[in-house]
């Protein structure tokens, strides 16, 4: 029997779960994750050591926004960044995207400063459109006249008094006289047989573009030196007598700009003004101005 005075003795067993001791699979995904993050940056690393700048200005083109300016400010490279503004604590950096998107207080009635430069692309391109053809068109006009000269036995023998070259004013064809073979009887304005060959030969080509036609007359100056008055007159009554040569082989009247008389004020050869080589008449396609826009404000 137990003593009347003494606590009873209490045995508490406790059962314990099976499962007690294991936390779940999730800690193997979040492993997993970082463990990927870390071959990803590592691998990453690893391709700009690399690369080329070339190669990775490509890379930070391809992923860059569309609508975004091209910017130099910033760390550069692919992870080069940029601030938006200049009053920040990044004053820094670039304010392209500011400047893009604000409309332009110096030009209001046309909105925005890139509308404005929109406007102005289509007139530019038609204007080297057009000095890019006709650029073309003197060269397949020299190269045919060339061609004419070479295969025209009559012509053969003249082609050394033939000089083709561009000039600022445009595609310029001059026939200067040789020693011995001139294209004016001396001290006259009338073209001899020669000269008249070469000027419907040149005809034929000229008649293939529709430029306007300058026509110049140059004189030498004499043995001495000197420079005679009445060269003005005989250089333009050359060059006038070539003009009426042109229009009855076919140049359309209209066509005719300019015909001057130089005398021998613009020598071919400055060095000795008295060669018979500055005895010439140039003949000159001009350059056509691009045509301009309407000015609404006239």
């Amino acid at each position: 029997m137990a003593v009347s005075g003494d606590r009873p003795i209490i045995i508490k067993k406790i059962k314990k779960g099976g499962g007690a001791g294991h936390h779940g699979g999730a800690w193997k995904v979040a492993y997993a994750d970082f463990v990927t993050a870390m071959m990803a940056f590592f691998l990453l690393m690893w391709l700009i050591n690399t690369t080329s700048p070339e190669q990775k200005r490509g890379v930070a083109d391809y992923f860059a926004p569309a609508s975004v300016s091209e910017t130099t400010s910033g760390a550069g490279g692919i992870l080069g960044g940029s601030a938006l503004g200049k009053d920040g604590s990044k004053s820094a950096g670039s304010a392209d995207l500011i400047e893009e998107l604000a409309p332009s207080s110096k030009n209001p009635d046309n909105g925005d400063a890139k509308d404005g430069a929109k406007g102005k692309m289509p007139e530019q391109a038609a204007a080297e459109a057009q000095q890019v053809a006709e650029e073309a068109a003197f060269a397949s006009a020299a190269q045919s006249l060339r061609q004419a000269l070479q295969q025209m036995p009559e012509l053969a023998e003249l082609s050394k008094n033939i000089i083709i070259d561009e000039t600022p004013e445009g595609l310029r064809i001059q026939l200067v006289d040789q020693e011995g073979r001139s294209m004016f009887n001396e001290g006259t304005a009338q073209p001899n047989d020669r000269a008249k060959v070469l000027l419907r030969a040149i005809t034929k080509i000229i008649n293939q573009l529709p430029n306007r036609i300058s026509l110049y007359g140059h004189t030498s100056a004499s043995a001495n030196g000197a420079k005679p008055e009445s060269d003005w007159q005989l250089s333009s009554g050359r060059a006038n007598a070539s003009r009426q040569v042109l229009q009855a082989a076919g140049v359309d009247t209209d066509r005719i700009y300019q015909v001057s008389g130089k005398a021998s004020s613009e020598p071919l050869y400055p060095d000795d003004p008295a060669l018979p080589g500055n005895r010439r008449i140039a003949i000159v396609l001009l350059r056509e101005a691009p045509v301009l826009p309407p000015n609404p404000a006239l």
